[in-house]
């Protein structure tokens, strides 16, 4: 069954809360075409931190996102930020906040320069020096001169982030930032994001649908399905409940056919692979001898953020929550 986890109060303590959510809900259409894209999420978010916001396609990340950044209004709940909440105190976002959501628009025929300059007036917040070294740090110095409808996806997605950082915000809020950029790129990204926090004291909020960049860059995860937190908590917390067991023993047949009612199993060259709780493996190792299975080798691994994100969105874990009497309905966004 999925763990509902409720968010504590004591999520923040000794540090202020960056992002503090309440009974946050988006409902999209009218009467029977209703769709509940979020539904009455609590989350908090410590300053000094990266922390991770993950989801299957149209489980609501991006809602809550806009929701956040005061882009959409819910239709239920609040956004507080830095302890305030936006709805009185709609500055803040200018002041504190900045975000790049999806498909960051610019102007196409300005340079990027001269897309990141025009942002800065706009808002208050121009800084030539800060803009080129924001330019420099997002590796766009040499290419900052060209108009931005020559760019590929990358370099949008490289100069979104630098028009994010423009006002020296406190909060960066970043909608898949790795969105078309190159292995190397995705590796620049990660360290970039982990120099806000670590030298520049920076919050990071992060959606992403790359598990193994999330495993490495974030601090803490929450995870959404159908509009609801499904799990939250300290990545290495979450991983290290259940491990993965590569067993090789025969006949293989017979292993499988112990094991597959107990805890999930994945079969491949010779060899079985165990999603159990650490505890676990005494017992399953017994269960195999019990039915003269011969034993060559059991290894044990920490599962990784995507096994573990695979486990508890799967359908059956879903229907699991479903029974608990929570009424799922998919989004309508990423």
């Amino acid at each position: 069954m999925v763990e509902k986890l409720a968010v504590s109060r004591s999520a923040c303590m000794g540090t202020h809360c960056a992002i503090r959510l309440l009974d946050l809900s988006k409902t999209f259409g009218r009467r029977r075409r209703k769709v509940k894209a979020v539904r009455r999420i609590n989350l908090e978010v410590a300053t000094g931190q990266v922390y991770g916001f993950l989801g299957p396609n149209g489980a609501g990340k991006s809602t809550t996102i806009r929701m956040i950044l005061d882009l959409i209004r819910p239709s239920r709940g609040e956004v507080h930020l830095f302890d305030q909440p936006i709805k009185q105190n709609p500055s803040i976002l200018q002041q504190r906040v900045g975000g790049l959501v999806e498909g960051a628009e610019f102007y196409p025929f300005l340079t990027g320069r001269r897309n990141l300059e025009v942002i800065a007036r706009t808002g208050g917040f121009y800084d030539e020096a800060r803009i080129e070294m924001l330019l420099a740090q997002v590796n766009m110095a040499d290419r900052a001169d060209r108009p931005v409808k020559g760019y590929s996806t990358g370099m949008k997605q490289r100069l979104g982030l630098a028009a994010a950082l423009l006002s020296d915000p406190e909060l960066v809020i970043l909608d898949e930032p790795t969105n078309g950029l190159d292995p190397a790129g995705i590796q620049e990204m990660r360290h970039f994001i982990r120099e806000l926090v670590e030298e520049n004291g920076k919050t990071v909020f992060l959606s992403s649908h790359l598990l193994s960049e999330v495993e490495q860059v974030c601090d803490q995860v929450a995870i959404i399905n159908n509009g609801n937190i499904i799990r939250e908590g300290q990545v290495a917390e979450l991983l290290a409940a259940q491990h993965q067991l590569h067993i090789e023993a025969e006949p293989l047949q017979k292993v499988t056919a112990v094991l597959h009612n107990h805890w999930p199993i994945t079969c491949e060259n010779n060899s079985v692979t165990v999603t159990a709780a650490r505890k676990d493996t005494p017992h399953i190792v017994r269960k195999l001898v019990e039915n003269e299975i011969a034993i060559f080798q059991v290894c044990s691994q920490r599962q990784s953020l995507e096994a573990f994100f695979l486990k508890v969105t799967s359908p059956l874990e879903v229907t699991d929550q479903e029974a608990t009497g929570e009424p799922l309905m998919e989004g309508t966004d990423g």
